[in-house]
């Protein structure tokens, strides 16, 4: 049952909410879905829905200090939600607990015939995937990338992570990505600009001056781009789906932070979402987990992606994770959202 509404971006874009973040009112809290995230975080309710087509559910989830969920491309149905990208939207959630999101995704996930995009495939008992989080799991730490743009203390903060995995008993391994991957972030930008211009056609032409300025120029670029560029970007990502299954089928999980920094200070944008698009573009399933708190005492947060349709694995991980780094700490009390 849903008992509310919180408040996003505009379209789900990067044109931020009035929604502020519970750990400091001076910071974002990420979007495009900023209300589930704080909402959670704030302890106003147990779980939130959200969605990502480039890291909407991740970002903000790892600014607020959540857990956030981004299943496979599918796996949850799409029908109802306003779309911005048929090839890259992904429904989610946000939950305190990797428990509790292992119960929502049970609800959520199946196929459902009134959305062409949902899966068929075979929904696992989730909740009983969490017993084997008994195990410690063999992990890939992605550099490449990620430790290259991130700040010092994101770096410090995900060798620190690995080092305490590692003495839990996990066997930590560098990762070398494909080489799809250095292609992977202009193509994404190329199919959200051409597949939102779609979207929006005919709401643009009649209400172009109501879009923000953002989202305006967003629309503008991406009915300017030619479909010999759209075909291009659409061949980069089937070729990195491709080039990933044999890198994901050697490791239970891959690590990276959750994005480049903590929440950043003032109101005017959400965050980088850079981070998060290499799992937005392939379809593959992701979650973060808070793991500790940055210099400014703001929440930072771990990311581990696994292979199409294995969430009861990626659970599993992220559930042996969550015992071995013991995060319990929660926003100041009484500054109240605004």
């Amino acid at each position: 049952m849903i008992l509310g509404k919180t408040a996003t971006t505009e379209f789900a874009y990067f044109d931020p909410a009035p929604t502020r973040n519970p750990w400091n009112l001076e910071h974002t809290p990420g979007g495009s879905s900023s209300g589930s995230a704080a909402a959670v975080a704030a302890e106003m309710c147990p779980a939130a829905l959200g969605s990502q087509t480039a890291g909407s559910i991740l970002r903000p989830a790892a600014y607020c200090g959540v857990v956030g969920l981004k299943p496979t491309y599918g796996r949850i149905s799409r029908y109802g939600i306003f779309p911005d990208s048929w090839c890259l939207d992904h429904p989610g959630f946000f939950v305190r607990h990797v428990e509790d999101a292992a119960l929502l995704l049970q609800i959520l996930a199946g196929h459902d015939p009134q959305d062409p995009s949902s899966s068929t495939q075979p929904v696992p008992n989730y909740r009983q995937a969490l017993e084997r989080s008994r195990r410690p799991p063999h992990i890939g730490l992605v550099r490449e990338f990620f430790l290259e743009r991130a700040e010092a203390q994101t770096r410090k903060h995900i060798e620190d992570i690995a080092q305490r995995l590692a003495r839990a008993g996990a066997r930590i391994e560098d990762v070398q990505m494909p080489e799809s991957f250095a292609a992977v972030q202009a193509a994404h930008r190329t199919l959200m600009r051409v597949e939102m211009a779609a979207v929006h056609e005919d709401l643009f032409k009649e209400h172009r001056d109501k879009y923000s300025l953002k989202l305006r120029e967003l629309i503008e670029m991406g009915m300017l781009v030619p479909g010999v560029q759209y075909l291009r970007a659409q061949r980069i990502r089937s070729r990195f789906i491709q080039q990933m299954a044999p890198l994901l089928s050697q490791f239970d999980v891959l690590l990276t932070p959750t994005t480049a920094s903590p929440a950043p200070r003032g109101l005017q944008a959400t965050g980088d979402p850079s981070f998060n698009i290499p799992w937005t573009f392939s379809g593959l399933p992701s979650i973060t987990l808070p793991s500790g708190l940055s210099e400014s005492g703001l929440p930072l947060g771990i990311q581990l992606a696994t292979a199409h349709f294995q969430e009861d694995k990626l659970l599993a991980v992220a559930h042996w994770c969550e015992k071995v780094l013991e995060f319990k700490e929660k926003p100041p009390q009484g500054l109240g959202l605004s």
